[in-house]
């Protein structure tokens, strides 16, 4: 009866499960594959939304903001929406999980995002429907990151558990190179575009091909997630209890300082992401130095830099710890805010050493971030643990980094965003010193 009255897709599972037992297992290198396909799919929906906010909403839904930086403030002001509606898509899709199955709760959340994404592309201008415009970005927005909420499969976790001991930094790097793959896509075809179009046409409907494109991409990688969550290695990390979703509310009974601790840790990677990522080019927008479609070419060399930064971190990692390798990263990222304000207001080459230099080192402190917000947590809560520490790092440490650098930098100089990278760094190292002194007791 139960069965019938909360139909799941954990049944279907299990039938995939066992034709997966009967052939053979699903080898670590189609876990990886289908890890990064998944990655990639949801960061291009997070930065085609990123560049988008520069690109075209501070004309085409705040027009009447007065002038271009206030536009974009207006515009930067939506971004967090995502990152707040994250932790409330974790709690609701972790509810859908134990009661309907992870096939289920994929599917609806892809659906979701890929859905919120696309109909992006079909929004009119402020000059057409006035404030409905900036109600239904909003709304769409807080689409992407409640979705996001629901994406969360534990391939990562799956991918660190089987890891072997002297290799858990390279497997816990594999994930994070989602991140520029989706934003050198994103990125690609904004360029192409920008680079092709008169700006009338790209404004009127040339930008609203990225966010279409979408829907496209999260299709494949649904198809390739459930293809995972039906091997044997998935089936049989679940059947183990190391990839069950708990109750959030008894997961921090537990685990509420590992939580806390886990959102500060990769705090210094997360302030430095959106300020490699999507600040640069609100800056260039506003202030020049090169055009845009130079810079967004410059940006993809940048994410190609990031690649080999992320790989690297995870042969660092496995030689002289995960901890050590996050602390230096924390410390390289300090030093490079006492220069980065002055790359980035340098004109043409300075900017693209700022976001070259800026990628590396991003992408070796990055590279570790997802195995740092999971590593404290027990078997039984590891699943629920990093999911939510996941959402409250990146809204601590990312949501909110390109409204404040950009005003900061208009409002007091763009020495500011040194201070905000140091920041993060510092709160990284204070978090990694702090869990090294509980680890000890």
């Amino acid at each position: 009866m139960s069965s019938v009255a909360n139909p799941s897709s954990s049944g279907l599972e299990r039938d995939a499960r066992r034709m997966h037992d009967d052939d053979k297992p699903l080898s670590p290198g189609s876990v990886a594959i289908g890890v990064v396909i998944g990655r990639t799919s949801e960061f291009f929906d997070f930065f085609v939304y990123g560049l988008g906010s520069i690109l075209v909403f501070p004309k085409l839904i705040f027009p009447f903001a007065g002038s271009a930086v206030a536009a974009t403030l207006m515009s930067f002001a939506l971004f967090p929406l995502a990152f707040l509606a994250r932790p409330v898509g974790s709690f609701v899709f972790m509810w859908i999980d134990r009661n309907y199955g992870r096939g289920t709760k994929l599917t609806v959340a892809l659906v979701i995002l890929g859905g919120s994404t696309a109909s992006i592309a079909f929004l009119p201008g402020y000059e057409t429907i006035g404030y409905w415009a900036v109600a239904l970005l909003a709304l769409f927005r807080l689409g992407q990151g409640f979705a996001l909420g629901g994406a969360w499969d534990g391939l990562a976790s799956l991918l660190s558990l089987s890891a072997p001991e002297n290799r858990r930094g390279w497997y816990a790097m594999i994930p994070q190179l989602g991140a520029p793959f989706g934003f050198a896509l994103a990125s690609i075809l904004f360029g192409y575009f920008v680079s092709n179009l008169s700006e009338a046409d790209f404004l009127a409907w040339g930008w609203r091909y990225p966010f279409f494109v979408a829907f496209a991409i999260n299709v494949v990688a649904l198809f390739a997630r459930l293809r995972i969550v039906a091997s044997k290695e998935f089936g049989a990390a679940m059947e183990a209890q190391e990839l069950q979703a708990r109750p959030i509310f008894e997961m921090l009974s537990k685990h509420a300082m590992d939580v806390v601790l886990g959102a500060f840790v990769p705090l210094a990677s997360f302030a430095m992401f959106h300020l490699v990522t999507i600040f640069p080019l609100s800056w260039i927008m506003l202030t020049g130095g090169q055009s845009v479609e130079e810079f967004l070419w410059v940006q993809v060399a940048g994410a190609a830099v990031g690649v080999v930064g992320i790989v690297l971190s995870g042969v660092i990692a496995d030689r002289i710890g995960r901890r050590n390798q996050l602390m230096a990263g924390a410390i390289l990222i300090a030093i490079f805010s006492f220069s980065a304000p002055f790359l980035l207001d340098s004109g043409g080459k300075g900017q693209d050493a700022y976001i070259l230099i800026g990628f590396f080192i991003l992408g070796l402190t990055f590279g570790q971030s997802s195995g740092a917000v999971s590593s404290r947590f027990t078997q039984y809560y590891r699943y629920t643990g990093a999911a939510l520490t996941s959402d409250l790092a990146w809204l601590v440490g990312a949501g909110f980094a390109p409204l404040v650098a950009l005003g900061l930098a208009t409002s007091f100089g763009i020495v500011f965003i040194g201070g905000y990278l140091i920041s993060g760094a510092i709160c990284t190292i204070a978090a990694l010193t702090l869990t090294r002194a509980l680890d000890q007791h």
